[in-house]
């Protein structure tokens, strides 16, 4: 039986876990024979697992939190402190709930005689194949420290090129929101007590002014069922970017598009190598490494060409010949990389190739929002005209004839 604990530490501490167990006595015991005071020990129900549920629903674990999580543990493991004791240390101190269980569960299955990795792989939606690698490349070369600095250092990698595209895209995707839904309660609302205005006052409208009289009259009559297509057809759409057909094509869409077309490839090309020199850093086989980068690149077009290169090398050819035949990394990547295999420094080439498209991806992304404002402004300022020769203007003919 699986029983929930609280127990002070010879550090004065108090630690929240779990400990298999016959019976409530003998928990007890076993808690005292690690060094704590038990505090509380009661039998845990299926509500815990339902509750940790919901927590990873509600909260999750963001790159920025697992970051934090190696470079803590690595500090302490690197302080000659045990995994356990490290673990406890970390959970008890995280703010995340979600995080915390899952820490505390680790330790739990640790102290029962598992190892790091295969406890994290009780963990799929917070530790990637590729972190569960290198813990366990860590565990068999004996150097687990080092492993785990360099999952922190890629988590922080990670999360500073997460952070770049999310700002990059905030602007635009702000102004495009806020514009359609101020012009669609504009064209609902507003313009039809204009039509009224217009219609009592006879005069003669231009052809576009008629046409945004039409829409407004539709709009207002069926606002409702416009709304509820728009909402209809953006659920369809993200719906079908879910599925395997939908994420090839929103991921080959991504990269012909004007700008951001470069800025994605510039960025998967970096989460590749960056992703691969650390596998292989680790004491990684090259065909696994790149299976495992192949999952954690977030492309299912760079996806592809990964897996092939990985077949390649299993059946004894060379990467660079698979990426160097590939539309999508630059020559100059598999030149670099072929030189790399040649000279048996691949893990130093791949950092080189990533430090200079991690280069690329900041100059992009501090270049568009100088380029965009002014897209965004013409774009406002387009509809803002369109709304003033189709309303104001007859407005004011309709007052000068008044007069």
């Amino acid at each position: 039986m699986k029983f929930l604990f609280q127990a002070k530490g010879a550090d004065g501490k108090v630690y929240d876990g779990r400990i298999d167990a016959i019976s409530q006595s003998a928990a007890v015991s076993m808690i005292r024979d690690k060094g704590m005071v038990p505090l509380s020990v009661e039998l845990a129900q299926a509500v815990p697992f339902m509750k940790m549920d919901l927590e990873r629903i509600w909260e999750g674990v963001s790159l920025r939190e697992l970051s934090v999580f190696f470079r803590q543990l690595a500090t302490l493991i690197g302080a000659k402190v045990s995994i356990v004791l490290s673990l406890r240390t970390i959970g008890g101190q995280s703010e995340n709930t979600y995080l915390k269980s899952a820490i505390d569960g680790m330790a739990d299955d640790i102290e029962n005689g598992s190892s790091f990795s295969e406890a994290m792989g009780k963990y799929p939606p917070i530790f990637k194949e590729l972190m569960i690698a290198m813990v366990r490349a860590g565990e068999l070369s004996g150097n687990l420290q080092r492993s785990v600095e360099f999952l922190a250092n890629n988590a922080e990698k990670n999360y500073e090129l997460n952070s770049k595209i999310k700002g990059a895209m905030f602007y635009p995707l702000f102004v495009l929101s806020f514009a359609t839904i101020i012009g669609f309660a504009v064209v609902s609302f507003v313009i039809p007590k204009l039509t009224a205005v217009f219609n009592g006052a006879n005069v003669q409208l231009p052809w576009y002014t008629q046409a945004l009289m039409s829409l407004g009259s539709f709009m207002s009559q069926y606002w409702p069922i416009v709304l509820i297509a728009m909402i209809a057809i953006i659920c369809g759409v993200i719906y079908y970017m879910k599925t395997e057909d939908g994420r090839r094509e929103w991921d080959m869409f991504k990269m012909k598009l004007p700008v951001f077309g470069n800025l994605y490839k510039y960025i998967y090309i970096s989460r590749f190598s960056d992703n691969l020199a650390v596998l292989l850093e680790g004491g990684i086989p090259i065909v696994r490494a790149l299976t495992i980068v192949s999952e954690v690149v977030s492309s299912t077009t760079y996806e592809a060409v990964i897996l092939r290169a990985a077949d390649e090398v299993r059946s004894g050819g060379a990467m660079s010949n698979v990426l160097a035949r590939s539309e999508y990394f630059p020559p100059i990547v598999s030149q670099m990389i072929k030189i790399g295999e040649e000279s048996g420094k691949i893990s130093e080439v791949l950092q080189n190739v990533s430090t200079f498209y991690t280069q690329e991806t900041d100059r992009i992304t501090r270049n568009l929002s100088t380029m965009l404002e002014p897209i965004m402004i013409i774009f406002l300022g387009g509809i803002v005209a369109v709304l003033v020769f189709s309303v104001f203007v007859p407005i004011y003919d309709m007052t000068s004839s008044i007069q």
